[in-house]
């Protein structure tokens, strides 16, 4: 491969590296809020379960992405799904510990595929859309695209799959310490289903929204800005369980 290719290749990337941490860590607060009212040794067991079936469904849709790409089911589902479970949760009067409780470790481990599929199918678009612009290479073909491209976006899923590692552990300790972090996390999660929202309406098939307004930096920028003022309003504004106790004291 040539110096200059290499270099653009290695640049893409680190951008791709970049954004699936960004997109993981959502998908780490999923698993960290859907398994949070397991018992400990339980909530351990659906976070593992969850990291297997999101590494199983981000290397299954990088194979069948070509297909994937041009299917808007596949992303009207996806987008439906995560807006379904954001309103669910910030619509719900009670999220008491009694109607935690309810929910048992298999609905739980079934709630966490549902969502780690929906991230999967986010993460995986968002990475096409990023390599599709590379030139291709003389490495032949994998999975119905250029080889090095999906190299790059083999690699750019594993990082993805650490952050979501060493991120759903943590996630769960901060969500217990600051309960009402939960709300900011699910309109993260709303948000994200937004966006898939928005690329089912500018797929060629439906076309309600211009491709090029959807790729372009104007929604792009749109979408970070919000993405970051939810999760710095999140964090503010939530107060600590220690907080609390020193208020009521």
């Amino acid at each position: 491969m040539e110096l200059t290719l290499l270099l653009e290749y290695g640049w893409v990337l680190i951008i791709l590296i970049c954004l699936e941490g960004l997109l993981s860590a959502d998908n780490a607060l999923v698993l960290a809020i859907m398994s949070k009212h397991l018992p400990k040794e339980q909530q351990k067991k659906a976070i593992n379960i969850g990291l297997l079936l999101a590494f199983i469904f981000r290397i299954g849709a990088i194979f069948i992405i070509s297909y994937l790409f041009h299917v808007w089911q596949v992303q009207a589902v996806g987008a439906a799904y995560l807006i379904f479970i954001s309103l669910k949760h910030l619509l719900k009067k009670d999220h008491g510990e009694n109607d935690k409780k309810g929910k048992s470790y298999r609905m739980t481990v079934a709630q966490i595929a549902l969502a780690d599929i929906a991230f999967a199918v986010d993460s995986i678009l968002a990475a096409v859309a990023l390599v599709l612009a590379l030139p291709d290479t003389p490495m032949g073909n994998i999975g119905g695209m250029d080889g090095a491209k999906f190299i790059v976006i083999l690699l750019g899923a594993i990082a993805g799959l650490i952050v979501i590692r060493f991120a759903a552990g943590y996630f769960v300790k901060v969500l217990t310490e600051r309960p009402n972090l939960e709300t900011a996390a699910m309109l993260l999660v709303g948000w994200v289903g937004v966006k898939l929202l928005m690329h089912t309406l500018a797929h060629p098939a439906v076309h309600i929204i211009s491709h090029e307004f959807v790729e372009g930096p104007i929604w792009n920028t749109i979408f970070w800005s919000v993405m970051l003022l939810i999760a710095l309003g999140g964090w503010f504004l939530s107060k600590g369980k220690t907080e609390k106790n020193d208020e009521a004291n």
